[in-house]
């Protein structure tokens, strides 16, 4: 694999950073504000005003790579702009390319009937909507997810839904107009692999509820927010089942590829941003008669720190490389490498970093502390650090058996 980027890469993450630096990391204070105004939950005024700026300046949509709609980036091209985007938690959705619409939007793309690209992936592109996955349940180990109980049941020219959800990241948003729900069809299906199927429920349909907001180690993470949700008798048309019944763990691998590399790309974002931090105050602070980067120990944390972020995005471009090349399936063992690699490594970075900042670290006075509650957060999200791991082990023995 070629390791510098190509020029229409470079082009971009030079438009990207000069984007981040003349509105992005100026506002950060500013969108705070916002959102602490009123309902935590409802849109905010900057937001909207950046979404438009980044859109007028083509900085848009530049995760989706087959359509017309998109960049035409392909994972490789697009890793170093999603770095970047990485290192303010909320800029991704300046451009479009936040989590989970870009799934979903990929989702959408892929296996959507031309009615439901219509009425849901068209204003989701524009930017007009929000959206949410909803898969994890509160009673069973979601880890497998084999174990999902939400029964999606046909009735006549209608599906049938019933079931608990929880961790729905972006439910609890007032923009939030759609899930994509995964469920089981067909609960005796002797393959327990083919008992799923994702369907698309709008938020506003009869017997769907939100029962409360779920905060991430106290963060409530507003506007986007996670929810816990039920679905009483919720009825939508046979239409709104994704590619047939059965094949909602083959959207999912489709859909968590992608969505997991992106992660990993902008936790090192948080990451390399973490380090310039630790860095810049390591320099300014004296502590015993010498400033903190004169201490060993700090020389020491530094070190390590710009050898894990090299050595994760390296990670990163290799599996974003295989993904582009030979596909998400052959690249499943690099995605669960650098989806156990990133996480970890970020969270380390980040808590040293907390360290030489000493009690202003664990301050709102500085992303630091939020920083780490979402990274850590992510050995959670598609998929916990276990479950990955096991799957790269057996990958590794299939080859000596």
């Amino acid at each position: 694999m070629e390791f510098e980027y190509s020029s229409k890469t470079q082009d971009l993450m030079a438009r990207v950073s000069a984007f981040m630096d003349e509105h992005i990391y100026p506002n950060e204070k500013r969108y705070a504000q916002q959102v602490a105004e009123g309902d935590r939950f409802a849109p905010v005024p900057l937001m909207e005003e950046l979404k438009a700026k980044a859109r007028a300046q083509g900085l848009w949509n530049l995760f989706l790579p087959h359509s017309e709609s998109g960049a035409g980036l392909t994972n490789t091209e697009y890793a170093p702009l999603c770095e970047v985007m990485g290192r303010v938690l909320w800029s991704s959705e300046v451009f479009n390319c936040s989590a989970p619409d870009t799934g979903n939007m990929e989702v959408l793309e892929r296996y959507g009937s031309p009615e439901l690209k219509q009425r849901w992936l068209e204003p989701l592109l524009d930017g007009q909507i929000r959206s949410c996955f909803a898969m994890t349940e509160p009673h069973v180990a979601s880890s497998d997810a084999t174990n999902i109980e939400c029964a999606i049941v046909r009735d006549g020219d209608e599906y049938v839904i019933n079931g608990r959800k929880w961790w729905s990241s972006g439910a609890v948003d007032s923009r939030c107009k759609v899930f994509i729900l995964m469920g089981k069809t067909d609960p005796g299906h002797p393959n327990r692999h083919l008992q799923q199927s994702m369907i698309v429920v709008p938020r506003d349909t009869p017997g769907v509820s939100l029962l409360r907001s779920l905060p991430v180690f106290g963060y409530d993470d507003a506007p986007h927010g996670h929810g816990e949700l039920v679905f009483d008798d919720v009825r939508v048309p046979v239409g709104n089942l994704l590619l047939g019944e059965g094949r909602g763990f083959e959207i999912a691998q489709g859909r968590l590829g992608p969505g997991r590399i992106h992660h990993c790309m902008r936790s090192i974002g948080m990451a390399e941003r973490a380090l310039e931090s630790m860095c810049r105050r390591s320099l300014s602070r004296v502590a015993f008669g010498k400033t903190l980067a004169e201490q060993g120990v700090t020389l020491e944390r530094i070190a390590e720190s710009r050898i894990l972020i090299d050595q994760a995005r390296l990670l990163v471009l290799k599996a974003a490389h295989m993904m582009d090349t030979v596909g998400n399936k052959l690249a499943a063992k690099e995605i669960g490498m650098i989806k156990v690699a990133a996480p970890a490594m970020a969270c380390k970075v980040i808590d040293w970093a907390i360290q030489a900042h000493g009690a202003a670290g664990i301050s709102a006075d500085f992303t630091l502390a939020y920083d780490y509650a979402q990274v850590r957060t992510l050995r959670f999200a598609d998929g916990p650090d276990e479950v990955h791991r096991n799957q790269i082990a057996k990958l590794e023995l299939a080859r000596y058996r």
